[in-house]
């Protein structure tokens, strides 16, 4: 189940007409029931003043007939008549409307179930289908084998257009709402796309710098400070598998894998961020120095929403046992910068 918010407006193909439509909703008072209220308007007044003034206004209302003009009274009274009929809907807007959709999926492609987008084109017994797929089908309705993508259905076109989603990261933050062709589109740039707390037994999941702030102060003696271009010496336990660092002034969240394979050693670096554009990226080197052997590897940190305790298929340090002195334990020196992160390890 869907809930939409629909706006009355332009509807792309013109001026928008309020007022045409505030009047199809409402029944427009008829001239005979503007006369009534009109005649009725003043109930202290008594039969004999009305009959009294009925005939006054009919001798006027007959000179004013010989001499082929009309009256000011009659004036006046169409004219308010005209204002109860149409100046009382000029100023009236429609306001936003909600609209619970309990089958979306109406407002989905019935081929490739993405959402509609403009153009939408219909075969002549109204199956729809989105331009791509027009294509794809060669231009022959899949559900009746009729010709599909000549003809517009300007109908679903406007309720797509009027059709606005909130973004499913509102509750995390997002106030950003769009169209509901466009939403997928969005939510790929989506900043506020969850993330999760990466400390053992903590369900914590939010905004990414909301999430620095909840580990600053939920978690701050689980996680190792350091500051950014600072040279930081740390031991990884081979057993652990993660270590989660913090930097002291913007917050940033990184985290430190060891996976044990059968002959070597993954070391993972990465940073708890959505990956989408204006997130920070950083980039980190690791060596491996022995007496003999120097052992580098250079990769740009990858931003992760969850930590997941898989063998990474990018961004890491694959160590063979050879280099490795037989210990549970790996010291770690970082320098971690943006934009740049060198470590040396020592074994």
């Amino acid at each position: 189940m869907a809930r939409f918010s629909v706006c009355g407006g332009d509807d792309g193909e013109g001026p928008s007409n309020n007022n045409h439509q505030s009047r199809k909703r409402q029944r427009l008072p008829s001239i005979d029931e503007d006369e009534e209220n009109v005649e009725s308007s003043d109930p202290g007044s008594s039969g004999e003043e009305e009959d009294e003034e009925e005939t006054q206004n009919r001798g006027r209302r007959t000179e004013s007939d010989d001499r082929g003009g009309s009256t000011s009274d009659e004036s006046d009274r169409e004219a308010v008549i005209e204002e109860r009929r149409f100046g009382k809907f000029v100023n009236s807007q429609s306001s936003p409307l909600s609209v619970t959709l309990l089958d979306p999926d109406v407002l989905d492609c019935p081929i490739c179930c993405e959402p509609l987008k403009i153009p939408i084109f219909q075969c002549d017994n109204g199956h729809l289908a989105c331009s791509l797929c027009c294509t794809k089908v060669r231009n022959r309705c899949p559900s009746c084998t009729l010709p599909i993508g000549y003809v517009r259905c300007r109908a679903m076109e406007k309720v797509i257009e009027a059709s606005r989603v909130s973004c499913p990261n509102a509750k995390y933050g997002c106030k950003e709402n769009t169209s509901y062709g466009n939403r997928y589109s969005h939510e790929k740039l989506c900043v506020y796309a969850p993330c999760s707390c990466p400390i053992r037994n903590c369900n914590y999941t939010g905004y990414y710098k909301y999430l620095n702030n909840h580990a600053r102060a939920e978690h701050k003696d689980d996680m190792i400070p350091f500051k950014w271009n600072t040279r930081l010496t740390i031991s990884l336990d081979l057993n652990e598998k993660t270590t989660i660092l913090q930097e002291e002034n913007n917050g940033h969240m990184i985290v430190v894998q060891v996976f044990k394979a059968l002959y070597a050693v993954y070391v993972s670096v990465s940073c708890i961020a959505p990956s989408v554009p204006g997130v920070g990226k950083f980039s980190c080197s690791l060596a491996k120095i022995t007496v003999n052997n120097l052992l580098k590897q250079g990769f740009m940190l990858k931003n992760i929403q969850k930590v997941k305790n898989e063998h990474p298929e990018d961004g890491f340090m694959l160590i063979p046992s050879y280099l490795l002195s037989g210990n549970e334990n790996l010291n770690l020196q970082m320098l971690l910068g943006h934009g740049h992160a060198n470590a040396i390890v020592h074994s």
